[in-house]
């Protein structure tokens, strides 16, 4: 009976998802009017009004450090100096470090926002930037990715295979194993990335709904979402789908693993297609919409992103999925962006949705601008 009932709901959503994709676009025709120019805009208008409202460089902490990861998208696209110049300056204000302890035996992987938590994956999303930073300089300084360098590879040396425990740490370094092994040719960086992928699998990943909890406290049934369901948090399934999406560009073709982390990516947009909301974003619970009722921008806009990219890369079908970003993109553009450049509705620091939580159009955020980054600079890659 089980067995039936999952067969049943997998084949609904399928079949929902097709029917949506057919009621939004008779064809893979866009809707979505914009030029390269006019999507150039939009990124300088978000960018300009977070810098010039932020003129001193933040910590190397999560949050600050997932901001820079848009800023080198919107580098990259658009060419501006302006934006290379603050991810450098800040970069140098930290020195090309996250946790600055150099005492190996006090290194510590549990949550902490200390210096002595170098090897917690909050303080390693800053290596990101690094090796973008350490790439288009063009100067190869050493200096820029040595840190990066002593601490992963410390990382990798230990037993231990449970340094991602939480789904954010998805996004926050597992691209930095792809760009280290870009960097250095070393395939330990995708071997362990695989072995602690596997870790994080198995107390997060659930293979029914093709998402993952946020980390092991919310998986159900122990935990579920106000009416009884599972709890996925938007933000946190963007994490991981985001992530998915830099390594991927990064493997190589022959990558031991590729096809493998294709097809995780692949389920996973189709569980997202058919829990997004009309009106273009997905609520904070992914599948309890009442749980916390309302858009939000961030886990939005990094499911935008990986749409793209999944467009872009031709490994998600655009007649499938265009649809489903034509939604989200409007949602980004004519409501969460502000007039004067503000990204509202991001929810607030955090890790699960909370019913009755305030986000409206005065929720700003880092993270949140960096995520509406990405997804403006893979919209720049789309458009014609």
């Amino acid at each position: 009976m089980y067995l039936k009932k999952s067969i049943f709901i997998a084949i609904s959503a399928v079949s929902l998802l097709a029917v949506s994709c057919k009621s939004t676009s008779a064809s893979t025709t866009s809707a979505i009017k914009q030029s390269k120019k006019e999507v150039v805009a939009i990124i300088d208008q978000v960018n300009n009004r977070w810098q010039t409202s932020h003129p001193e460089p933040g910590n190397s902490f999560w949050h600050v450090s997932a901001y820079h990861t848009g800023n080198m998208e919107a580098y990259k696209v658009t060419k501006n100096k302006k934006y290379l110049e603050y991810s450098m300056a800040w970069a140098e204000k930290n020195q090309w470090m996250g946790a600055k302890s150099n005492d190996k035996s006090e290194w510590k992987y549990n949550y902490g926002e200390t210096d002595k938590h170098v090897l917690f994956g909050d303080w390693q999303i800053c290596f990101q930037t690094y090796i973008d930073l350490y790439n288009f300089t063009g100067k190869k300084d050493p200096k820029k990715i040595a840190r990066a360098r002593e601490v992963m590879e410390y990382e990798m040396s230990t037993p231990a295979n449970d340094y991602w425990w939480w789904v954010d740490g998805l996004y926050m370094v597992v691209p930095v194993m792809t760009k280290l092994y870009k960097v250095t040719g070393n395939e330990m960086y995708l071997e362990k990335l695989h072995t602690y992928l596997q870790y994080a699998d198995s107390i997060m990943y659930d293979a029914e709904a093709k998402l993952y909890f946020r980390d092991a406290k919310y998986v159900y049934p122990k935990h579920t979402s106000a009416n009884g369901k599972k709890d996925f948090w938007a933000r946190g399934d963007g994490w991981i789908f985001a992530g998915y999406a830099k390594i991927i560009q990064d493997l190589p073709k022959s990558a031991k693993h590729r096809a493998e982390y294709i097809q995780r990516f692949k389920d996973m947009a189709q569980a997202l297609a058919v829990s997004q909301q009309k009106e273009g974003y997905w609520t904070r619970s992914i599948l309890d919409p009442e749980h916390a009722p309302g858009p939000e921008t961030s886990g939005t806009a990094f499911f935008t992103y990986g749409f793209l990219w999944g467009i872009n890369n031709g490994i998600l079908d655009k007649k499938t999925y265009l649809p489903v970003v034509e939604k989200s993109w409007n949602y980004l553009t004519t409501f969460a962006l502000q007039a004067d450049g503000t990204v509202g509705y991001v929810q607030p620091i955090g890790e699960k949705a909370i019913p009755g939580q305030v986000v409206d159009k005065n929720s700003t955020a880092d993270f949140g601008v960096g995520a509406f980054l990405l997804a403006a600079s893979e919209m720049y890659r789309f458009v014609k």
